[in-house]
Order: C-alpha cells, then structure tokens, then sequence
C-alpha cells in the first residue's frame, strides 16, 4: 500500500472525525482527504481533526512531499491530486472546473491516485450526497485497488457511499470506526511497502 484517499461530504466532518479518533496506531501511508466544503472552513476542519492528536493533519500544500502518517485535506476551493515523483508522492492542488459540482471533488484524488500508484491504493468513501468518488473508486478497484464505503446506518447521507456500494466496488460497508480498524489491517504496519 502506498496511499489512502478518502472522500466525504454531508456529514464528513463528524464522521472523518470518528475514523480519525479510532485509529489505533499511525498508518504507514499517507491519507489524502477531499471534504467538500469551501475555502476557510477546510483550515478549521484540518486544525480540529489535529487537535485529535492522532496524527498530524494539515491543509495539502502544492508540491510538498506527502509522508507517510499524515492526513492531507484539500483547501476548499482547489483540488488534491497525488503525482509520482521517484518512489515517493507529491501533493499538486489545482484550480480545475468543479467535478459533481464539487471542487474539490474526490473522482480527480482517486484518480490521481491510481494513476500514480497503481493498484497500491485503498480508496474510503465516507458519508455524503451524490456520487463523487465513484468514478474515482472504479479506476482504483481496475488497477487492482481496494474500495471501502460507510454503512448506510452510520450514514447521515447515504449517497456517496451508497453509489459505490450498489456498483459493486466496495470490499466491506462498515461505519468510521471500524472502517479506521479495516484502514489499518489493510495498510499493514511497513512505512511506505507494497502491499
């Protein structure tokens, strides 16, 4: 596994909240995150999930090196892509039309993602209305990735996770903390490996 990438909207703060809290141990990997919410309120949402003390998290910066136990929101208002850059992965944030109405929007960070690892990805689509992420989570699930989703139980809007759990894509529906708990069996415990 080299990467995480999880999308979320209606909900996601509480939700990315809970996931990030039940993170028992620091992931080997780098989290990408896509919130959808706008410029200014993505600042609050990345100091309050940092407070949480269970790993560092920060606005992405374009260019910086994306390091493994670190949770990298995307600023509202431009996207989060990862590009390849030798065995590691930068952040490039971009100002691209709005995807699902959304920017940023999930489908390019899985995308990028993907392209950039390959099937080294495991892609998290928590609470949220409509259906960004699932075109991202069926290019990750082709290069050989794994999908997870929010339960609709847990859900305060099952559209998000709903959309890619009735295309078939998602390996388990599970709520945040137990999500985080399948985050963390699938990473595995080696810095920046393969799985």
């Amino acid at each position: 596994m080299r990467a995480i990438g999880l999308g979320c909207s209606t909900g996601g703060p509480q939700a990315l909240a809970t996931f990030v809290q039940a993170l028992a141990r620091p992931l080997p990997v780098p989290l990408l995150v896509v919130q959808h919410m706008p410029a200014g309120f993505t600042t609050m949402l990345a100091d309050h999930l940092d407070r949480l003390g269970r790993l560092p998290c920060a606005e992405a910066r374009d260019g910086e090196t994306l390091q493994p136990g670190r949770l990298y929101l995307a600023p509202g208002n431009r996207h989060l892509l990862a590009g390849a850059e030798g065995r590691g992965l930068v952040a490039r944030l971009n100002d691209g039309p709005p995807e699902n109405f959304c920017r940023p929007a999930v489908d390019p960070m899985l995308r990028s993602l993907a392209d950039a690892c390959g099937g080294a990805v495991l892609a998290v689509i928590l609470t949220g209305m409509g259906h960004d992420g699932l075109a991202g989570c069926r290019q990750v699930a082709a290069a050989g990735g794994t999908v997870l989703a929010q339960d609709e139980a847990s859900s305060v809007v099952w559209g998000m996770p709903g959309a890619v759990a009735k295309a078939g894509l998602a390996r388990a529906l599970l709520p945040p903390a137990a999500l985080a708990e399948q985050v963390l069996a699938l990473a595995g415990g080696r810095v920046g490996a393969m799985a």
